[in-house]
């Protein structure tokens, strides 16, 4: 391999690593600074410990795991797009708060379907658990 070669592959490996260095950080200051992102995961980890409790299956842990990360997925796109129509401009635009309203009704129905699927999933184990 050429010496410039050589280099290109350095060059692609550093903007790799400094990707995902960056992306890890986004979630850790999501974590740190953002109220719902931290209310969300601790509901995740509730979830996680009542599915170690319950013995939940493999299937079912596919489908915990991806509603998850889809809530919290959602909530970093909601925050980004936040921060970003605010660094555009603190005035009231209509535009803006109809974009921030959408990406919160992403979250929430995220939310909301996850609720539901976690319910249907952990109440005929908590019934069996009860009788």
């Amino acid at each position: 391999m050429d010496s410039w070669e050589n280099e290109l592959v350095n060059m692609k490996q550093h903007t790799l690593i400094r990707a995902f260095r960056n992306a890890i950080n986004g979630i850790a200051v999501s974590g740190v600074k953002e109220r719902n992102f931290r209310i969300e995961l601790l509901l995740m980890t509730l979830v996680i410990v009542l599915g170690i409790i319950f013995s939940i299956t493999s299937s079912q842990w596919i489908i915990i795991i991806f509603c998850g990360s889809m809530v919290l997925s959602l909530e970093l796109i909601n925050t980004a797009l936040e921060k970003l129509a605010d660094a555009v401009t603190t005035e009231f635009n209509p535009l803006i708060k109809q974009a921030k309203d959408i990406a919160a009704g992403a979250v929430l129905l995220a939310s909301v379907t996850s609720v539901i699927i976690g319910l249907i999933i952990f109440i005929p184990k908590i019934k069996l658990l009860l009788c």
